[in-house]
């Protein structure tokens, strides 16, 4: 894969590690240059993923562009969209989780222009019959099984309806149940899409590595706000930076801050005994 360095050595000359690596895993899907004591850490921690092109980064560009580009008609929006999202592809490189995110976002993009309504299941089936002709040693390949399940957890369950009516209507008549009710959403909201993509992927690690992180969902739930920020204020460090140093310097300290949270939650977590089971 062709490393966008252009771009992470910019990310590089703004950040110490193991920040630096962290935003460019993000962003960029670049393999973790910092100690082998942290890259265990984020394995304990099950936040490996974070540092992998998970196909999130497909989403999220699509997106923005989108939007940035609603004032055009919508054929138009639809069709920079696309190639946007193709080009980015050719920049980062083809492999499985960015190949199968592009894919399905392509079909829903298509499926918007044409009128017709998507479906996520079918998109994904869809898009393993393509890397099977093109690409058919990614079958086998680690990452392509755990974007497919990881997206299959979330495609699933998020189209089971919520399991709480029950529970907000029992709050609903309470004196405090706007900010129980709040709560209640906010971390049904987090919690849902983080175990579904455990419950789809830890079998799969388990398999290859012999190894089960207890605190996975919890570490996933605590970090997961981080990624569309540091998305955001990464991509605007990179670019930025690349037009003028001082330009990037604030987009910089603000993904210093979420990165240093991370760090600090991975760090947490895994001093806590019994947390990581290897077999």
């Amino acid at each position: 894969m062709p490393t966008p360095s252009i771009f992470t050595n910019v990310i590089n000359s703004y950040l110490p590690e193991p920040h630096a690596s962290l935003l460019n895993g993000i962003l960029f899907g670049v393999f973790l240059k910092t100690s082998k004591v942290f890259y265990e850490q984020l394995k304990m921690a099950g936040l490996l993923h974070i540092v992998v092109l998970s196909g999130m980064n497909i989403t999220f560009l699509s997106a923005v562009v989108t939007n940035i580009t609603s004032f055009l008609s919508r054929r138009i929006s639809i069709l920079i969209t696309i190639l946007t999202i193709i080009l980015f592809i050719i920049f980062v490189g083809a492999e499985a989780p960015i190949i199968r995110a592009g894919f399905m976002s392509i079909l829903t993009s298509v499926a918007i222009l044409l009128g017709r309504k998507n479906f996520a299941l079918l998109s994904l089936f869809l898009s393993a019959i393509f890397i099977a002709i093109f690409w058919p040693h990614w079958l086998k390949t680690v990452s392509f099984q755990l974007s497919y399940g990881a997206t299959l957890g979330l495609i699933i369950f998020g189209e089971v309806k919520n399991t709480t009516p029950r529970l907000k209507k029992k709050i609903h008549n309470q004196p405090i149940n706007l900010l129980l009710k709040a709560l209640l959403e906010s971390f049904w909201k987090e919690f849902k899409p983080s175990i579904a993509a455990q419950i789809f992927t830890a079998p799969i690690i388990f398999f290859y590595f012999k190894q089960f992180s207890l605190i996975a969902p919890i570490a996933n739930i605590l970090v997961s706000f981080t990624i569309v920020p540091l998305m955001v204020f990464g991509f605007l460090t990179a670019i930025l930076g690349k037009i003028n140093y001082v330009l990037g310097f604030f987009p910089a300290w603000v993904c210093y801050l979420f990165l240093s949270y991370i760090i600090f939650v991975v760090e947490t977590l895994t001093k806590i005994p019994g947390v990581f089971i290897k077999f």
